[in-house]
């Protein structure tokens, strides 16, 4: 006995497909809705065919009234997936679709009266912004991004607001947020939303901040995607990885089935509701050490290429703190070294059919986004 018609919306995407397996798994309906939209995917109005057969597809767009009352007819729960992400200008798409496609869903439940139980939002860790520091002096600080100034030097670290002297990066807490740039204020809005509206309303809503995600199914067409497909697509053809400031920086990496089972916890646990919770891998790796992983992982010796350069809005030490998510039951149960062995087995079976990595690193510099220190 089915327990209940979900939609996943972005469902053929990354997350979505790997949440359509979860929930598939352990007794759900699913249907997907998605827009199949490039770069994430071809663009040709096509199915990826790492999309589950035993999901119902409903090809449309969250930033469309009668797509939303189309793929929600029936449906019992939802995890919002569908997103614009990117590094380009257009300010306003990510507003039209993260934020007003949010808001459509609220909007429709709460218009229709629709029977809809429970609604999961993805967020993200960069709505955190530079986040979270200890000052020798001032204590626990929340700096605001780095100084261009700074940067266009080679001084990576950031300093503390109020003193200026030297901090140290602290885990991310969920009771901060200070999102910087187009994409992590549209995120938060999207959080705002799910808490706000769903309490007001009775529809019982959890966000949930996904650290950086990892596993096969990452779209090697999108320049957004982030070092593991950069470091996989430039080492695969012999190539140095490029590894911006100077790859001491920390991230904080989680797999993608880990992701999908976080997605069910929040879906069916009461003490999740209308609260905010990070989705994180439990630790820390610098950029360098990810890239030596990628590299023993294909089984070759390339040296990081240190070139200096930096990602204009970037945070320099990101990593969630993962205890609130804990006590719920949950714990990550794959390392970066599992990921990125899943992701390798999975891109060598996709047609490359252009140096992506290359090009999205040119896009960058010609942007303006990627700049060089002096």
């Amino acid at each position: 006995m089915s327990k209940g018609l979900a939609l996943i919306t972005g469902g053929a995407g990354f997350i979505g497909s790997h949440t359509a397996v979860e929930l598939l798994r352990v007794g759900y309906t699913v249907r997907v809705l998605d827009n199949l939209s490039p770069p994430v995917h071809i663009g040709d109005g096509s199915w990826p065919d790492w999309l589950s057969a035993d999901v119902e597809r409903v090809a449309g767009d969250v930033r469309n009234r009668e797509d939303w009352a189309k793929a929600l007819r029936g449906v019992d729960v939802v995890i919002h997936l569908a997103a614009y992400q990117d590094l380009l200008r257009n300010f306003s798409q990510f507003f039209h679709v993260n934020s007003v496609g949010t808001a459509l869903l609220y909007e429709l439940i709460v218009a229709e009266k629709l029977p809809v139980r429970k609604v999961v939002v993805a967020s993200s860790q960069f709505v955190y912004g530079e986040g979270r520091y200890q000052c020798a002096k001032d204590g626990e600080v929340f700096p605001d991004g780095r100084d261009p100034q700074r940067l266009a030097k080679g001084l990576w670290e950031p300093v503390c607001p109020k003193c200026r002297g030297p901090i140290k990066s602290l885990p991310l807490l969920e009771t901060h947020a200070g999102p910087e740039n187009q994409y992590s204020i549209s995120k938060y809005s999207q959080e705002l939303m799910a808490v706000a509206l769903g309490r007001n309303y009775g529809i019982p809503s959890v966000a949930l901040r996904y650290s950086i995600v990892q596993g096969p199914h990452q779209s090697f067409r999108n320049a957004y995607s982030g070092v593991l497909r950069i470091f996989t697509l430039q080492m695969m053809k012999g190539r140095r990885p490029s590894v911006f400031e100077d790859g001491q920086q920390l991230r904080d990496y989680v797999n993608v089935g880990d992701v999908a089972r976080a997605n069910r916890l929040a879906l069916e646990s009461d003490a999740a509701n209308y609260e905010v919770f990070n989705v994180g891998g439990g630790r820390g790796y610098t950029v360098v050490e990810f890239a030596r992983i990628v590299g023993e992982t294909l089984g070759v010796n390339l040296e990081p290429n240190i070139s200096g350069e930096y990602r204009v809005g970037d945070t320099r030490h990101s990593v969630s703190d993962i205890s609130k998510l804990q006590r719920l039951g949950w714990q990550p149960t794959k390392t970066p070294r599992d990921s990125v062995r899943d992701y390798v087995e999975w891109i060598r079976r996709q047609k490359l059919d252009k140096d992506y990595a290359g090009e999205a690193l040119t896009k960058l510099r010609e942007m303006g986004v990627l700049r060089k220190a002096t």
